[in-house]
Order: structure tokens, then C-alpha cells, then sequence
């Protein structure tokens, strides 16, 4: 049977992917996409997207127990835990199926399927009704990864949980364990303490989310430990014994062992990517702790062969997939796009409070050689903040003394996710202190911090 001819091939229909194909698309190529599970991928099934949906209502149920505090009576607050779940399956298979429609609007051809390459420009699929090969010029890899998995921490969906675990637990802990204090270990160490589960997180590292600024991570720690989390730093797992229903779990800390019980822990101890069968030691792929190295384009190496998104390394963020799915395409079409810039490329965590920076950390500044000027303004002093009753936290950013560059920006509070992309834009259009200092910010929004945190590091802040 003679090969499909495409000018696209994309393998993988997360956000990187089926971005890529659209996009693709758009650029007038025939594009194919091939996708062995879900339309949307780990992240809109199993990820992103409802891990956003659950914390929602955790958040709603806080806000509940906080009624008095705004005049109101909630009596008798409560949740549903298969009620939770199910809402958040909900918004999956809602966004699931609008990537399908997406993808039938831009006359992409779907193909449900495992793909490999075992030559350039060619792509084999196994699909329910046999073999199908499939050529175009053009190949662009987008497979993704999955949770790492450690030896005696392996996930069994009973009692160790992986991230998909978690979103569909067989049951609401009472004291859980939380292995890794990532975005996803934290995210889920936040649902799950908000909805009363004794929850003890422990990290191997000197600080819980190691790769945020060492002030706001210090600053959000805090918090957690007031919502009544236990955080174990510069911890390590030496043991955990599964038996009678239960995890017996020895953690070494600060020279001292102790033994603790637990009725669940979930692994978040990072990610892997998924380069196996696809055939690249074969096409001379260079493959590097589980990810494919690229150069700032995407590209391999390998003639027509392209890697994008968890699957090319860090950052690990939906959104830098999304990006470089949209380059390659341009690429791929004859375009002439930029890079995609990991230094501008937003972090968020969605714990409570809020995470999300971008940029240097100031340490990271100050190992790069840089003289500093650092502004911080506290969410006390922001009106909007105090009205909503969400008065902890801080705007923190980072500049270059001699030219006034924006090198960072970190925030921890209430709805910072929405507010980091005034910064993202801020060091795209590689604006000054100046620039930002002259911008009216509306009044009252929780936005004013940002203008505020600048002024600070000029020694020109208002309302602090």
C-alpha cells in the first residue's frame, strides 16, 4: 500500500502539538497528526487542566469557611469528593473534544495511532485496523513525557499515587504524603490540605519549590505551614513500607530519622520524556537524560525532523510547547520566526496563595555578574488586596542597575497567574524601569503592585 503524502507530520496532540498542526494548517500545509490516547494530551486530559478545575473548588470550599469574615452565613460546609472529581472530568472532556473540532475546522487529518520514524520524512503508525505509513518532509515530535518513576516509591493507585492517580483517588486521605514539591506536588499538596487532609510534603532540596525565587519560596512556605501542612526540607525518603492499608514512611532530615504513617502519598519527583519506540537511536537522534536535544529552532540534528515541547526539556510548561509548535510550523512553511526565549517564558503554580515568575532570581542575577536594583511591595499595602480579603503576599522584581532591564519578576498571592503576563510582555518588548514606571496602572487592581515593585527598586514606592 503506497504511503500517505503529507507536508506535516505531527506525532503527539498535546498543546504543542496540535498547536503546531494548526498552525501548520493555517500556513496553507497539508498537515496529518497522530495521537495514541487523548486529543489535548497529558496536559488538558490529565494535567493543566483539570488539576486547575479541582483546585477551584477547594478554593470555593475555603472561601466558604471564610463567610463571616465578608458578612456572610455558610452553615454546615461540606464537600463531595466524587462531586469534585467529577466536575473536573467534566472540563477535560469538554476541551478534549474542542480540540477535535479544531482540528476538523483546519482540515487536519487525525489519525488515532502509535506512531514511530523509522526514516526520515517517514512516519509508521499502528492503528486498530492494522499499519499505516504516512511521508511528508516535514516531522515534528511532540510526545510529551510522564511522571518519573523512583524504585520503592512506585505508583499502584491504591496507596502511591502518580498525578493521574490523584486526580481520581480511590479515596480522600486522612494523612497524606506528598513526595517532591514541584508544581505538582505542591498543587496537589493544596487541594488536598484544603480539604482537610493532614498533609506533610517533604523535599530533597535545601527549600520547597527549589526553582522559584529563595524569598518567595520562603514566603509561601509560611503560608502552607499556617494552613497547617508539614514541610519537610533538605528531606530525604529512605524507606516506605506498604502493608494493612497503610505507608509507614522513614524520612531523614536535618540528621534525625522519624518514622511517619500515612494512608496515601503521591510521587511527584519530576518527569521523563517519552522518546522510547520511536525509533530515533536508529535515525542517530541525540537523546539526553530522557530528552531530545535540540538547537534553539527545534530541530535534531536530522534532516526534517523536529522535537518541541516536555519532550525537548525544560521549561516544562504547556505554553513554551504551545510557542515552539507555532515556530516550527512558521519554520516548516518558510517562515523566518524568533526563537522562543526560555528566560521570558512564565512559571505558575496554582497552590494557595498563587506562584508565578519569570526571568532571573535574584541569585540567579547575582551568579550572572549583574548589579542590582530589587523592588518588593507587599499585598498589605494594595486596597484591591485587603478588599478581597487576600492580604498575603508580594511582588518581588529584579533589575539591572546600569541599564534598567527587567531580569525577573516573582510574585506569591492571590491571582498572580493573571498578573505575571504584564511582566512576560514587559521583557518581550524589553522594556526599562522607565517604561513601566510611566504606565497607568487602574485603580483599585491587584495590578498596582506591579507599577509599585518597580518604583521600589528606584526608592520611589508610594503606598510603602
Amino acid at each position: 500500500m503506497s504511503a500517505q503524502a503529507f507536508d506535516m507530520i505531527v506525532i503527539g496532540a498535546g498543546p504543542g502539538g496540535y498547536v503546531a498542526a494548526i498552525r501548520g494548517a493555517q500556513l496553507g500545509l497539508k498537515v496529518a497528526i497522530v495521537e495514541r490516547e487523548h486529543m489535548g494530551g497529558i496536559c488538558l486530559n490529565w494535567g493543566c487542566i483539570p488539576t486547575k478545575a479541582l483546585l477551584r473548588s477547594a478554593e470555593v470550599f475555603h472561601l466558604m469557611q471564610r463567610a463571616k469574615e465578608f458578612g456572610l452565613s455558610a452553615d454546615g460546609v461540606g464537600f463531595d469528593l466524587n462531586a469534585v472529581i467529577e466536575r473536573s472530568r467534566k472540563v477535560a472532556k469538554q476541551l478534549n473534544a474542542g480540540v477535535g473540532h479544531l482540528m476538523k475546522k483546519n482540515g487536519v487529518t487525525v489519525i488515532m495511532g502509535t506512531a514511530s520514524v523509522p526514516a526520515p520524512g517517514r512516519v509508521s503508525v499502528t492503528t486498530e485496523a492494522g499499519e499505516e505509513t504516512l511521508e511528508a518532509p516535514a516531522i515534528v515530535l511532540a510526545t510529551g513525557a510522564r511522571a518519573r518513576s523512583l524504585p520503592g516509591i512506585e505508583a499502584d493507585g491504591d496507596l502511591v499515587w502518580s498525578y493521574k492517580h490523584a486526580l481520581v483517588p480511590p479515596h480522600m486521605p486522612k494523612r497524606l504524603l506528598v513526595i517532591g514539591s514541584g508544581a505538582i506536588g505542591i498543587e496537589f499538596a493544596s487541594f488536598y490540605n484544603t480539604l482537610g487532609a493532614d498533609t506533610t510534603v517533604i523535599e530533597v532540596m535545601e527549600r520547597i519549590l527549589p526553582v522559584e525565587d529563595a524569598e518567595i519560596s520562603a514566603f509561601a512556605r509560611k503560608q502552607f505551614v499556617k494552613q497547617g501542612m508539614t514541610i519537610l526540607e533538605g528531606a530525604t525518603l529512605t524507606s516506605l513500607e506498604r502493608g494493612n492499608g497503610q505507608l509507614t514512611a522513614t524520612i531523614e532530615a536535618e540528621g534525625k530519622a522519624q518514622t511517619l504513617i500515612f494512608d496515601a502519598a503521591i510521587s511527584a519527583v519530576g518527569i521523563v520524556g517519552n522518546t522510547e519506540n520511536l525509533g530515533l537511536e536508529a535515525l542517530g537522534v541525540t537523546v539526553e537524560r530522557t530528552h531530545v536535544v535540540t538547537d534553539e529552532y527545534c530541530r535534531t540534528g536530522v534532516d526534517g525532523l523536529f522535537a518541541i515541547g516536555d519532550l525537548a526539556g525544560a521549561p516544562w510548561l504547556a505554553h513554551k510547547a504551545s510557542h515552539e509548535g507555532v515556530m516550527v510550523a512558521e519554520l516548516i512553511a518558510g517562515g523566518h520566526p524568533h526563537p522562543v526565549d526560555p528566560d521570558s517564558i512564565a512559571g505558575c503554580t496554582y497552590c494557595q496563595p498563587q506562584i508565578a515568575s519569570v526571568g532571573l532570581t535574584e541569585a540567579q542575577a547575582v551568579a550572572a555578574g549583574y548589579k542590582l536594583r530589587v523592588g518588593r511591595f507587599p499585598f498589605i499595602g494594595n486596597g484591591k488586596a485587603i478588599a478581597l480579603g487576600e492580604a498575603e503576599g508580594l511582588v518581588k522584581t529584579v533589575f539591572d542597575a546600569q541599564t534598567g532591564a527587567l531580569l525577573g519578576a516573582h510574585m506569591v498571592g492571590a491571582e498572580v497567574t493573571e498578573l505575571i503576563h504584564g511582566y512576560v510582555i514587559g521583557r518581550t518588548l524589553e522594556t526599562t524601569e522607565v517604561e513601566l514606571m510611566n504606565s497607568v496602572f487602574p485603580h483599585p487592581t491587584l495590578s498596582e503592585m506591579m507599577h509599585e515593585s518597580v518604583l521600589d527598586a528606584w526608592d520611589r514606592a508610594i503606598h510603602f
